[in-house]
């Protein structure tokens, strides 16, 4: 009589719908919605269009520069010039140029008077530039209306190799320089100045270990000639690429021959100096500042005094086969501050947060971070808490070192590679990474590994991949960058002593009086 729960009753026969009508009272049509509508046209569905139309695309000119572009849908273009230098290229000359050359961007050219000139005609077209200088590249880069493309390329061409370098501009650029370098010291935030001083320690005097600001000593005897006699052995065409998202590849062809071929920077093109190919020489060591750290940030809730240490190990180039391990590895380790607000993908389940932030109260930073460079990288980990714990500190870190190459949990794993790969494709979202990730791809290795790629290279780490390259990591000397009061700070001989041991644990001090 009644159905039995669970059983479903079966549905009418194709091209019959139940009898079930409107509230109005007439009858629904007879027509079940799993067959095809008699006399309705098949449906035609859009089908994702062949690979190669969102494959990066890279053409060499006949001097040597390199132009590629990628395509992105959109109203708006990224385009900007790459070039292979940076302050790991100033041994032989004085340090602080790259700083000088990135305040000095887009400022007065052969073409264009002044820098108001400048936004005025990139204004014209919604546009904005930005300059950025690293320790391996410096970058000028415009995010404007696709359609100004011609004029966009017109202005890199002239900012790059036609830039007038003024008296005037110099001196502007002296002074904000000067007031860059004050803000630095002063900056509640010291992540920057410890991570110019773990590359001195970790490549001491050499490549990426020279200093990326402006010493202040320097500042007065950078002038025009100086500057000139390093761009003439740095700005030539082989040592640049022309990177473009969100427009046409031939178009952008186009335009580099019509701007970047053939053009006579205003330095002139004679015999330039023999260019600095030296590879970083890892070699270990400590840099250490003792600094007043009381009054960093005064008023109502003024931060309390902290000592800073970053302890870090030499990890691989971006062109091995370990780097993925390693960016695995660094996003397992991942960290933050002992105040980061919490929620989905901040890595609360990452080891820094529950073996130390969420141990040791005490603790108010602990931070895992991965630079990469093409012959050389570098592993280290952030850490700041009160002066008088500086040992303990150290020593958590030293044990979470240790405890990188144990056992490593398979659900630990997966959490990092997910996290990774999201990361990956949100960065990649938007149009000046994508930009940015184009050009330095192809200024190194003149081709560019496609997200999807990376991501099959991501799923691919096993444990054993961690275990051997963390392994192969804590056979180096560390490197050790320290700031702050530094009373209690274990000499570099026992936290060399740590990472050598099985448990990471520091050298017992015997002390007659305390």
């Amino acid at each position: 009589r009644g159905r039995r729960r669970g059983w479903a009753r079966p549905g009418p026969p194709c091209g019959l719908a139940a009898g079930r009508s409107y509230s109005g009272g007439g009858a629904y049509p007879s027509v079940s919605l799993t067959c095809p509508l008699p006399g309705v046209p098949k449906a035609v569905f859009a089908a994702a269009e062949s690979r190669e139309r969102f494959e990066t695309r890279v053409t060499v000119l006949e001097n040597g520069l390199r132009v590629a572009s990628q395509n992105k849908f959109g109203q708006f273009c990224t385009v900007g010039i790459l070039v292979n230098s940076g302050s790991r290229h100033e041994a032989k000359y004085l340090s602080g140029i790259s700083h000088f050359l990135e305040k000095l961007a887009f400022s007065s050219t052969a073409q264009f008077g002044s820098k108001d000139e400048i936004l005025l005609t990139l204004e014209k077209h919604g546009g904005i530039c930005d300059c950025q200088a690293s320790r391996d590249t410096i970058m000028y880069a415009v995010s404007a209306d696709a359609r100004g493309l011609d004029t966009v390329v017109n202005l890199l061409a002239d900012v790059t190799l036609q830039p007038r370098l003024s008296d005037e501009e110099i001196e502007m650029t002296r002074m904000a320089i000067r007031f860059e370098l004050e803000d630095l010291n002063m900056r509640p935030d010291p992540e920057p100045l410890l991570t110019e001083m773990i590359h001195a320690a970790a490549f001491r005097d050499n490549t990426v270990g020279l200093n990326r600001f402006c010493p202040v000593e320097n500042t007065d005897k950078i002038d025009r000639a100086v500057l000139h006699s390093y761009l003439s052995s740095y700005y030539t065409p082989d040592r640049m690429v022309l990177a473009g998202v969100g427009i046409e590849h031939e178009q952008l062809v186009e335009c580099a021959r019509k701007y970047l071929l053939g053009v006579e920077p205003v330095w002139g093109s004679g015999r330039s100096r023999a260019v600095d190919r030296s590879v970083a020489q890892y070699t270990g060591g400590i840099v250490k500042v003792e600094k007043d750290m009381s009054d960093v940030s005064l008023g109502p809730t003024p931060i309390p005094e902290l000592t800073h240490i970053m302890i870090g190990l030499e990890s691989c180039s971006f062109l091995e086969d370990d780097f993925i391990p390693f960016a695995v590895l660094n996003m397992m380790m991942g960290g933050g501050g002992s105040f980061s607000a919490g929620g989905p993908g901040k890595g609360m389940f990452t080891r820094l947060y529950l073996n130390v932030l969420n141990r040791h109260h005490w603790m108010y930073n602990a931070t895992s971070y991965h630079h990469s460079y093409e012959d050389t990288g570098l592993l280290c980990i952030h850490a700041s808490a009160d002066p008088k714990q500086v040992r303990e500190m150290v020593e958590i870190i030293t044990r979470e070192f240790i405890l990188m190459a144990g056992a490593v949990g398979e659900v630990e794993l997966e959490r990092a590679k997910t996290q990774l790969k999201s990361m990956l494709m949100m960065n990649l979202e938007s149009r000046p990474v994508i930009f940015e990730d184009v050009g330095r791809q192809v200024l190194a290795t003149n081709t560019r590994k496609l997200p999807h790629e990376l991501c099959a290279l991501i799923s691919q780490v096993k444990p054993t991949d961690i275990k051997r390259v963390v392994t192969k990591m804590l056979h180096k000397k560390p490197a050790v960058a320290a700031l702050g009061d530094l009373t209690d700070l274990p000499s570099y001989e026992h936290i060399q002593a740590a990472l050598s041991s099985k448990d990471g644990r520091l050298p017992r001090l015997y002390r007659l009086f305390r």
